[in-house]
């Protein structure tokens, strides 16, 4: 009996094993403790070979995709390593088609082509890769190993808009259909990170240049059927004129291709030309041989126009070291000639220019987007859902880092220039805003504040700065004014720092041995240091220890961190000239340098002074800074109107990448020279553009004023009956006004992962006529911003989204929402509304952000719908916020009870006002009223921690 039994069991478990080792036989992946790796079928050379999808949280999986038969170990630069929550998941296999499940969304796997589409829990379609699974490898080497060109391609839907990908300045908002180029250039940041209007995020984690969106070449002008203008084809007709006598022409000659781009490309000039001394004009006529959306690329410096059938669609100025970028949409007809005519102003003997085209879209390809990036060893990638795109930056910032908690004084006025040269200047400018009483919290001293020839020193040229350690106790215990610093990644040749880093190996060499030298005196050889090294950069943050930080500095301005070791040169010597790192290949790495350079100087900062908040501005940035307390700037920007109105959709992208802390260089940054020293019709239109750009700047996340000539304190600008300067002063005193609201914002932006310059389709997603709105914002939840860009505009259309009504900031009128009204918009004012259902406190008039407490505390309660906003307080300038260390109070209307709700507070922390005076303001459609901080008050509220519920 027992044999029985037991040959009985016997027969049970080996049929058990049979079943389930076929069942694994069919199995098309393997599980892993966080997701699955599938070996795809396909066996085409530039194919996917190993997939993996990997559940980060509940609404973000990671997906890779190798060419080869394991994945890369490399360690993400962007993604934090950090402990996550237990995530539950499941993952099934039917038909060939592997499904991945958490409770928020699934992604469909094709076991035979790696194709992924990413569903809602219903099943309802996300976001699909293109057919096929839109994966391609193209083998190439670098520094000696392989490497791999990578392309990931995604089926978009025709209704969704897509932002983000950090900051451009061709005027895009939408990029839906549109090439952006990730890579790291004096005015554009390239951070890797898109948001779409449907509600999910893409982070491409690849650290090297990067097309996306439309990642299709641009062509040169010579694939057109090109005509010179007298009519002969395969040319157009490139005059050189005389600059001092334009009727003398220097030469003409036949051009096909329009490529000055850079430095080495200036060589294909007419050998009679020197740039300085000529204007050039291409003219004749463009035929394409497609129907639709045609896209030229004008890249210039100088002054540079094109017309198209006779008609000016661009007209720009850049400084000719700095080229911009100007995008041409257009419609032309297959096989209809068009007169085409570029016009150029060099204005310096070192000036570029190109101009390249993309032929239209074709059926499906208009709602697909890739990214392709030159070098990588896979395709890496996160995919974030999100109910709004708050979650989605939220999924981002869960990723990379939050952002930190920046200091209070940093939310109030910056005063910079190009440059204060000497100890005396801060001191006397500082006292000059104080015997004014314009409100002022850092100033800013810019580069060359060391010996002419000992850059990288990071020490004062004591002839200038006699005493540094003294200045910074004057401007601390004086004037209670922070000083932010620019600290350069550059070293010259020879001096002691140069040579530590040297010795260490530590030092891009490439221009050294190219002699290269700078623009400064006679010139000097220098090079970067690497910060891809931890090493480097501990001897870097070192240096600035040592010489800076010691004598009291507040702030760093890490400057021309693309690296800009030597400008205009090719992409490809951008490169060489910055590589290779401690990483490998500068080609892999090219974009990261920002991001590795912030954190040495974050991380040196803290154990050096646990106590004291880092504040780092950088003119470049990257996915991830934002944990290292890092905003960013938009760079060496023209002082024109049309670059001025390009800030605005700049800024908004950068923040729908995640990155929170943006700013602008009020009034730009290079002058035309009929600014520098303007008079007469010239000065006015300079004060009225600085002054609008101001108005601007007020509702930035960071208020600074900086660039050339002439001065830019807004004293220097006007005197003070100006309506110039007396707009700016108050915008300048309105934004203190506003700091309870703004501080509280940035409590948000860290605990909430809140974001506070807005996109309108961030807060208004389901208006469909928000989505290509690239002119207005929110400020936070409540104000809507609607900049004046054009010169003598005393008007602007503005539209008011549908989901609710509007108040006149200036006056209390409501507005119903999803209309197009003409605001007005005299000279001293930026058109405001705010949104019906809001809650904004306000304080007392303020000198500096640490003047005093905001008590008693101005709520302005906008009626109409419910509303609620959290006040948010803590110590101001250190970290204890980390521990804990901060209050929240919040403040709830209830529109059908007409009663305010101040709940009980949350929280505590050193010096907290535990006693409080609310005073409120209710304005409403029947009682219209301005933001007028000497209302009186409906009700007084004697508030001392506890919940309190009063009738207004």
């Amino acid at each position: 009996m027992r044999t029985k039994w037991f040959s009985a069991i016997i027969l049970f478990f080996c049929a058990f094993i049979f079943v389930n080792n076929n069942a694994a036989a069919q199995q098309n992946y393997v599980k892993l403790n966080d997701g699955v790796i599938v070996k795809i079928k396909s066996s085409a050379r530039s194919s996917v070979k190993m997939l993996k999808v990997q559940v980060v949280s509940n609404h973000i999986l990671h997906i890779t995709a190798s060419p080869a038969d394991s994945f890369s170990s490399d360690k993400s630069l962007m993604v934090v390593e950090t402990l996550r929550p237990a995530v539950n998941w499941d993952v099934k296999e039917a038909n060939g088609s592997i499904v991945l499940s958490t409770n928020s969304l699934n992604a469909n796997i094709s076991s035979a082509t790696g194709e992924i589409s990413f569903t809602d829990t219903e099943g309802k379609l996300i976001l699909q890769e293109t057919k096929g699974g839109g994966k391609s490898f193209t083998g190439t080497t670098l520094d000696g190993e392989q490497s791999y060109i990578i392309r990931q391609s995604f089926a978009g839907d025709d209704k969704e808009a897509l932002y983000g990908l950090g900051q451009h300045q061709a005027g895009v908002f939408n990029y839906k259909g549109t090439q952006v180029l990730l890579s790291q250039y004096n005015t554009e940041v390239a951070v890797p990170f898109m948001t779409s209007s449907n509600n999910y995020g893409i982070l491409w984690d690849n650290n090297s240049i990067t097309k996306s969106i439309d990642t299709r070449e641009y062509e040169q002008l010579s694939t057109l059927k090109l005509f010179s203008k007298d009519g002969d084809q395969g040319w157009l007709t490139a005059t050189y004129f005389d600059k001092k006598d334009p009727s003398k022409i220097v030469t003409v000659r036949p051009e096909s291709l329009i490529d000055y781009s850079y430095i080495p490309s200036l060589k294909n000039l007419p050998d009679s030309v020197k740039l300085d001394k000529v204007t050039v004009t291409w003219e004749g006529f463009i035929q394409s041989g497609f129907s639709g959306e045609h896209i030229f690329n004008l890249r210039s410096a100088g002054y540079a126009k094109i017309y198209i059938d006779g008609k000016l669609l661009a007209s720009r100025w850049r400084q000719g070291w700095n080229p911009g970028t100007e995008l041409i949409r257009i419609n032309l007809e297959k096989g209809t000639k068009h007169s085409f005519k570029i016009e150029w102003d060099p204005t310096s003997g070192e000036s570029f220019i190109s101009c390249h085209w993309l032929k239209p879209l074709q059926g499906t390809e208009k709602n697909e987007f890739a990214f392709e990036s030159e070098a990588g060893d896979q395709i890496n990638y996160y995919f974030i859902k999100g109910n709004n795109m708050d979650e989605v930056i939220s999924g981002y910032r869960e990723l990379t880092g939050k952002a930190t908690m920046m200091p209070k004084w940093a939310m109030g006025f910056w005063q910079s220039r190009e440059r204060y040269k000497t100890q005396d200047e801060i001191i006397n400018t500082v006292a000059e805003f104080r015997k004014r009483k314009i409100s002022l919290d850092n100033i800013v001293l810019d580069w060359s504040y060391w010996e002419e020839d000992k850059w990288g020193s990071q020490e004062f040229d004591k002839t200038r700065f006699p005493d540094a350690a003294a200045m910074m106790k004057t401007l601390h215990e004086k004037y209670n004014t922070q000083l932010m610093i620019s600290v350069w990644a550059k070293f010259y040749e020879g001096i002691p720092n140069y040579k530590k880093l040297n010795d260490s190996g530590w030092i891009y060499k490439r221009n050294v041995a190219n002699r290269q030298r700078d623009w400064i005196g006679k010139g000097y050889v220098s090079s970067f240091y690497d910060p891809y090294h931890p090493g480097a950069r501990k001897m870097f943050w070192g240096m600035m220890n040592t010489s800076l930080f010691s004598k009291g500095i507040d702030a760093w301005w890490m400057d021309a961190t693309e690296p800009d070791v030597t400008s205009n040169l090719s992409p490809q010597q951008r490169k060489e000239f910055s590589g290779p790192n401690y990483f490998g290949s500068s080609t892999k790495y090219y974009n990261a340098f920002s991001l590795v350079n912030a954190q040495g100087v974050y991380e040196g900062q803290r154990k050096a002074d646990s106590s004291k908040r880092v504040f780092i501005l950088t003119r470049s940035s990257y996915a991830g800074l934002q944990r290292y307390a890092a905003a960013t700037w938009s760079g060496d920007i023209g002082s024109r109107w049309e670059d001025f109105k390009n800030q605005i959709p700049a800024g908004l992208n950068f923040s729908m990448s995640g990155m929170p802390y943006w700013t602008t260089d009020i009034g730009g940054f290079a002058v035309e020279p009929r600014y520098e020293t303007a008079k007469g019709k010239d000065l006015d239109e300079w004060r009225e553009l600085t002054t609008r750009w101001y108005q601007y700047g007020v509702f930035c996340p960071l208020f600074r004023v900086h660039g050339q000539f002439p001065y830019r304190e807004i004293y220097n600008i006007a005197p003070d009956d100006h309506p110039a300067y007396k707009s700016m002063l108050y915008y300048n005193k309105l934004r203190y006004r506003l700091m309870p609201y703004i501080y509280s914002l940035v409590g948000k932006t860290y605990q909430d992962n809140y974001t506070i310059m807005r996109g309108l389709p961030m807060d208004f997603g389901s208006d469909e006529k928000v989505k290509n709105i690239a002119d207005q914002f929110m400020f936070g939840p409540s104000v809507l911003v609607n900049p004046v860009y054009e010169y003598q505009k005393r008007n602007r259309q503005v539209y008011l989204p549908d989901t609710n009504g509007w108040y006149d900031f200036y006056t209390g009128k409501f507005l119903e929402g999803g209309q197009t009204i003409t605001a007005d918009a005299p000279y001293e004012t930026v058109p405001l509304y705010i949104k019906e259902g809001s809650i904004i406190p306000t304080g007392p008039e303020l000198q500096y952000t640490s003047e005093k407490p905001a008590d008693p505390l101005t709520l302005f309660v906008y009626t109409g719908k419910d509303a609620s906003f959290t006040l948010y307080e803590d110590e101001n300038t250190n970290y204890n916020y980390e521990k804990g260390a901060f209050s929240q109070i919040e403040f709830s209307y209830d529109e059908q009870l007409g009663s305010l709700t101040v709940g009980q507070r949350k929280g505590s922390f050193n010096g907290m006002l535990k006693n409080r005076t609310f005073r409120i303001v209710v304005i409403s459609k029947k009682h219209p009223a301005a933001m007028d901080f000497n209302l009186p008050a409906v009700k007084v509220i004697k508030y001392s921690g506890r919940k309190t519920v009063i009738k207004l």
